[in-house]
């Protein structure tokens, strides 16, 4: 009898540009500054552009914001209206995410 062992997948790690911690790729929200510049929370992780992650705390995009880290890892200037956007998308998934 041959003896069938299931192949253990690698999960991908990402570090949160707010805190600096270090997560599952799941965990995280990419923000992505696609192509033609727009920049765009992305939920799904499968939209093409530069992207950098953020946990899904409050805290980490505030502190991601203040410190414009968003701005420096995708390379682009980000206006507050986009920073606005992002916020409430962000508030949008955590109040899904607890119900």
């Amino acid at each position: 009898m041959e003896n069938k062992q299931q192949k253990v997948r690698k999960v991908p790690i990402r570090q949160c540009a707010g805190c600096g911690e270090h997560f599952p790729k799941k965990e995280l929200i990419r923000v992505v500054r696609c192509p033609d510049g727009e920049v765009v929370i992305d939920f799904v992780g499968k939209k093409s552009g530069r992207g950098v992650y953020i946990c899904k705390k409050d805290s980490c995009f505030k502190k991601a914001r203040k410190t414009r880290k968003l701005e420096r890892e995708l390379d682009c200037s980000i206006s507050a209206e986009i920073y606005d956007r992002i916020e409430c998308a962000l508030a949008e998934e955590l109040a899904k995410e607890a119900k």
